[in-house]
């Protein structure tokens, strides 16, 4: 496990106090807002890719083409 040691102040330092306000430890709070902070990045990573593909013609007409084959498979 590594150990890191950082100084905050101003919005890091109120965002900390708000996160650890419920009693959960510094620590703890800091590795879910790590995990957290991830996750929403790999999100907004996925979000516009999807935006890039819906753009470009090729690829709408893949994934229409794709939703087509789909339709035949039975869904029972």
């Amino acid at each position: 496990m590594g150990v890191v040691n950082v100084r905050i102040s101003g919005e890091a330092e109120q965002a900390l106090a708000e996160l650890t306000a419920d009693g959960t430890s510094t620590s703890e709070a800091v590795r879910r807002a790590l995990v957290e902070a991830v996750r929403l990045r790999r999100r907004e990573t996925m979000r516009l890719d999807a935006r890039r593909a819906m753009a470009d013609p090729s690829d709408r007409e893949a994934v229409r083409r794709a939703m087509e084959e789909w339709a035949d498979v039975d869904q029972g």
